[in-house]
């Protein structure tokens, strides 16, 4: 029933065409907003996927670190029940260090990871190498992978015309006890094999070699590690897999899942989306306020209505439902637009790349987009919501006053 007075009330004239003006100025003010916020939320949702992409490359689906120190140490034992472990699909053991890397006169620090052959099967890093090849060589001839960043930094070159650069590695070792400077620092030579790139961040910070080289260098026995990383079989929970490696190897490590590892990263980047959503969100307010003014003035408009419905026994709630009706029968037709066209708008810019990326030093030149079902869904019922309130003060003030007949 009271879709059928809001109905005829919408699509009936006004004898006021300033009515009608305010309903549909409302109804295009909602769809505009709902279509800006699913915009935003789809295009966040493209961008995040980038970034989780990027860093997928570098981080694996579970690191293990130790709990207090530098190192941990790991039997034969516990190294065999991992590797035969059925929710582990590859592990790679990890040695990393601060470092100090000379080529001639060129210097710089960066974080130095020595791994092992399996690593290239944990994370995608042998597929962002943009010179020479993934080769990180062995404890007698050690080569290294290093960062764009850094590779710029420090002047190294890659041709195999001139030969292999020679590198100069310095670094601390970790079991002396002497109080001499120069017994707990160790250097050795290297030379560069590739070229990597993935983001500005590990680019100018990260070089990667092998992990007999860094043991050898830092003095680390065969048991220590700096870590273990760990790819999963797919459909495997973090969360069981973190169960049983802790059932593995005690309490004595931190496991952490890739979430964890970045958890600023993506904290700040559901934020800052979350913000722009209830920025965008004022625009619904102000939507809210001419829909009170649109629905004060359709009772003014229906007094007589009013009064015919009173005199025939309908409750003042029934009066205030009617008119609520048509505040969310604007809401919705405002709120279905807005959808229907940003839906359209994601469609064409997966499809075509219509919209464009200006200035051309990011890794796509267009905007990005993910759509999400409940953004949609979160979109809709927060316009309906701010619909259903704007609705509910005229409704209700139409609802005490008593109209009677002339």
């Amino acid at each position: 029933m009271y879709l059928k007075f809001a109905w005829r009330y919408f699509k009936a004239k006004k004898s006021t065409n300033a009515i009608n003006i305010i309903a549909w100025i409302t109804t295009s003010v909602i769809a505009f907003a709902t279509c800006c916020q699913i915009l935003v939320l789809s295009v966040f949702n493209g961008f995040e996927d980038i970034v989780k992409s990027l860093y997928s490359s570098f981080y694996s689906d579970i690191k293990i670190s130790p709990k207090a120190g530098k190192t941990i140490v790991l039997t034969p034992e516990k190294i065999t029940a991992l590797k035969k472990n059925k929710l582990i699909d590859h592990l790679s053991f990890v040695v990393q260090e601060k470092a100090l890397i000379q080529n001639g006169s060129s210097q710089a620090i960066l974080q130095l990871k020595g791994v092992d052959h399996d690593y290239q099967n944990v994370c995608g890093i042998n597929k962002n190498v943009i010179k020479g090849k993934y080769d990180l060589g062995d404890k007698d001839n050690p080569t290294i992978l290093i960062g764009a960043g850094l590779q710029y930094a420090t002047g190294i070159t890659l041709n195999e015309a001139m030969g292999p650069e020679i590198l100069t590695v310095i670094l601390p070792k970790i079991n002396v006890k002497s109080n001499e400077p120069l017994e707990s620092i160790s250097e050795g030579t290297i030379s560069p094999t590739g070229i990597f790139s993935i983001q500005q961040e590990f680019d100018n910070s990260y070089a990667i070699t092998n992990i007999d080289f860094l043991k050898q260098q830092t003095g680390m026995s065969e048991s220590q590690f700096s870590g273990i990383e760990i790819k999963l079989k797919q459909n495997v929970s973090d969360e069981n897999a973190k169960k049983e490696i802790y059932a593995i190897l005690g309490e004595e490590v931190v496991i952490k899942n890739r979430y964890e590892q970045n958890a600023k990263l993506y904290q700040t980047m559901k934020i800052e989306k979350w913000v722009i959503y209830l920025v965008l969100t004022l625009i619904l307010v102000i939507a809210a306020f001419n829909m009170i003014s649109a629905i004060s003035m359709l009772v003014l408009e229906k007094k007589q209505d009013i009064s015919v419905l009173q005199s025939i026994g309908t409750s003042k709630n029934q009066i205030r439902n009617i008119f609520v009706t048509e505040g969310l029968l604007l809401g919705a037709i405002g709120t279905i637009t807005g959808i229907l066209l940003a839906s359209l708008i994601c469609f064409l810019q997966l499809k075509f790349k219509l919209i464009k990326l200006e200035g051309g030093s990011f890794l796509i030149n267009y905007f990005p987009v993910k759509i999400v079902p409940t953004d949609f869904i979160i979109v809709a019922i927060g316009s309906m919501l701010i619909v259903t309130i704007a609705s509910w003060i005229p409704s209700k003030k139409a609802a005490r006053e008593l109209v009677t007949l002339k």
